[in-house]
Order: structure tokens, then sequence, then C-alpha cells
């Protein structure tokens, strides 16, 4: 199927038919290109909702997310002492697609789309998109890389029970299934922000909301270190985890999560962790006001390419010339 056609017609000439919720600016004004040639870090889309329980809009999310993205393109995430963009090179590689009408076929199509940029020897960080869309990308993943950890901030735990092998396409349900597949290892994994009941933790460590309000920050980084170690990560952000006054939009919202200010330092104590892939994942733009929850969807994927350049090995920067990284007119601060 053809996506994008704006940014990959081969020719001036006639129609091709492609999803009208696809296609978007580019996450950071990156090249948009499938040529992995050379690429650290692939960011794209899953515009997937037809796996939520409540309200759907999240085929919009990656739209949303590239378009609030435009205005961090400018600088570094602050608290860093170098640009991830000077030490990665990224893209977007464009929206995942598929048969609206089939979809049972999604899951394949996100793990084969997935696969595709790990087999180039790729980082995916992926914009969703319901949350579902991480059960598929940890197929691809755990394929190539084994067993991993999960560093998971959400306010639902997504481990409500299911049936195995039913095929079903749930939201709520994915690491049910990926503890059950063995795609990831409980004991080594963290939950964090977790505010709705589910009796089975299925081994997750959780630290919940109330947990994280009364020890802070500094000691969600601490426990979750210790949790995953050295071991490989995927980390997943559900935009719940926020609280409904700082990410309105969004299709389950809980009250008494985080503020983005804690979130941003949870994720830049992380540093160093062996990250191989990341999504942001439920931002459903129709339940926005005034861009905030697209805004800090970007941010925190904007963070994630920071955490890419400081895991273990990553190569350190290079020094930008004075001429590229001079601001444009408009954006001296």
């Amino acid at each position: 199927m053809i996506v994008d056609n704006a940014f990959t017609a081969d020719s001036l000439y006639g129609v091709r038919r492609e999803p009208t919720y696809s296609g978007a600016l580019s996450f950071l004004r990156r090249k948009y290109t499938r040529d992995l040639t050379g690429v650290d870090v692939a960011v794209t889309g899953i515009p997937l909702d037809t796996a939520t329980s409540n309200r759907p809009g999240t085929r919009f999310g990656p739209r949303a997310v590239r378009e609030a993205s435009a205005q961090l393109a400018w600088n570094r995430p602050y608290g860093y002492e170098f640009d991830p963009l000077d030490r990665l090179a990224v893209v977007d590689y464009g929206d995942c697609v598929w048969d609206y009408g089939r979809p049972e076929e999604s899951p394949a199509a996100i793990e084969e789309h997935i696969g595709r940029i790990l087999d180039a020897g790729v980082t995916p960080l992926s914009i969703g998109g319901d949350h579902f869309v991480s059960y598929p990308i940890l197929r691809a993943v755990s394929k190539r890389r084994g067993k991993l950890s999960l560093i998971h901030f959400d306010a639902h735990s997504d481990t409500w029970s299911d049936e195995v092998g039913s095929g079903r396409v749930d939201h709520g349900t994915m690491f049910f299934h990926a503890a059950r597949e063995g795609l990831v290892e409980p004991s080594r994994s963290a939950q964090i922000g977790l505010r709705t009941y589910n009796a089975d933790t299925l081994g997750f460590q959780v630290l919940d909301a109330p947990w994280v309000h009364r020890h802070g920050a500094r000691a969600v980084i601490e426990h979750v270190r210790n949790i995953v170690g050295d071991h490989e990560v995927y980390l997943t952000f559900d935009i719940d985890f926020l609280d409904p006054s700082f990410a309105p939009g969004t299709g389950t919202p809980v009250c008494g999560g985080m503020s983005t200010a804690v979130a941003l330092e949870i994720l830049r104590g992380l540093q160093g962790i062996a990250l191989v892939g990341m999504d942001v994942v439920e931002v459903a733009p129709a339940y926005d006001v005034g861009e905030i929850t697209a805004l800090a969807g970007a941010t925190i994927a904007h963070e994630g390419l920071g955490l890419i350049a400081c895991r273990p090995g990553a190569q350190k920067a290079r020094e930008p010339s004075e001429k590229a990284r001079e601001p444009a007119e408009g954006e001296r601060r």
C-alpha cells in the first residue's frame, strides 16, 4: 500500500490511494525517507485506534506529535550537555499502514514494519496510536534481541487477562501476552504511575502513582535502575501517565497522575540504560487543549533520543558548525 505520496511519489502524474489519516510533517524536521543507510534511529508512526476500549482518535496521534515537534527542532533537550541530533543520525521513516477494513492484519503489519527497521541495524522510536502497538513492536524486538526488560509509564497496568492465542487486538492486554510469551522479564521490568486496580501484577515491579507522589522522581530513578540493571530495555510511555491536567488529549484519562516536569526528570535520570527501542502512545488530539498533549508527547520522544544517545557504547557528539546550529530568524530566545 502506498503511503505519504506527497513525499514518496516517483511521478508527477496520477492519483494514488492512501489512508486519509496517515501522512504528516516529519518528526523534528528530520529527513523523511525509507532509506536506512547510515541511520541510527528511525522515528515511525503507528496510526492505530481500533484496539481502544474508550475514546478513539489515536490514529491521529503520529500526525499531531510530528506537528508539535516542529517547536522543538531548533534546540537540544534542556538539561543535556549535547544535542542528540549531533550524535545520532535520525530520520522520519513515515507511518506503518494496513488495510483499515482488515484490522486483524494490523499486528502482523506492525511487527513486519518494525522488523525492517531492526534488520537494518536501526533503533525504532515509534509514535502511536493506541497502546496495543507496543505488543507487535515487542514481538519484533524480542525476536531479534531476546527477552527484554520493560520500563512502562502508564495509568493502567495493561496486564488484564486475555485468552491466549485468541488474536484479540486490545490495548489493555498487551503486557499480559508479552509476559506469557516471554518477550519481557516481569521481575526485571518496572511499571510506573499506575492508578487503576488490577489484582494480578504478573510479577511486574510496580511503582504506582501514590508511591511516586510520596517518594519523588529521584527514588523512582534509583528503583528502576536497580530493577533493570544492565539488561536490554524497551521503554513504553503511555501519555495518560500524565495527569489529565497535563495531557487531556487521550482516550482513557485517569486523575491523580504525574506532571510533565516529573516525567521528564525521571526520563533524564535514566541516562545510560541499554535502550533498544521506545514508543510514545495514546495521544488523541481530538480531546486535546491547545495541543499540550501533543507537545508533551513530542517532548518525551525528544527525550527518548537523548536516552538512546547516552546508552552504553554510544559515540561522542560531533561538534556542529556555528552556522549549522545558528537558530533561524524568529527562533532566538
